[in-house]
């Protein structure tokens, strides 16, 4: 990169591949991005849930982000649905294609996938 046109050009490119609304009032879909979690494979998650949401054109009602450790390291990856007025849901142990099934289920049709969820985790 030599110049700052370049540097937009890659922004610009970017764009549609981020979903990321600061202050939005819908669905959020936070993954663990720490050590832990990338070690176990939250990185191709996190690109399956923005892929994801942006192909099923949910990106003005569902933001994904990433934060760090969520404190449930034998659990990665990791990832919390938070939904206005309803109570944190949290899947564990996530992979691209469970990402598919939780934007089919979930975040499009409103039903928690269970079978993915911390209290389905035999301890």
């Amino acid at each position: 990169m030599k110049s700052l046109a370049e540097l937009q050009a890659i922004k610009d490119r970017m764009k549609d591949r981020v979903v990321l609304r600061d202050g939005m009032e819908g669905k959020r879909v936070v993954v663990g991005m720490a050590t832990c979690g990338i070690a176990a494979g939250a990185r191709p998650v996190l690109n399956a849930f923005v892929e994801g949401v942006n192909k099923a054109g949910l990106e003005g009602t569902v933001s994904v982000t990433q934060t760090g450790c969520i404190g449930i390291c034998q659990y990665e990856p990791v990832v919390e649905v938070f939904e206005p007025g309803k109570e944190k849901v949290t899947y564990v142990k996530m992979t691209p294609e469970k990402a598919q099934e939780v934007i089919e289920k979930h975040l499009k049709g409103g039903n928690v996938v269970s079978e993915y969820t911390i209290g389905s985790v035999a301890v």
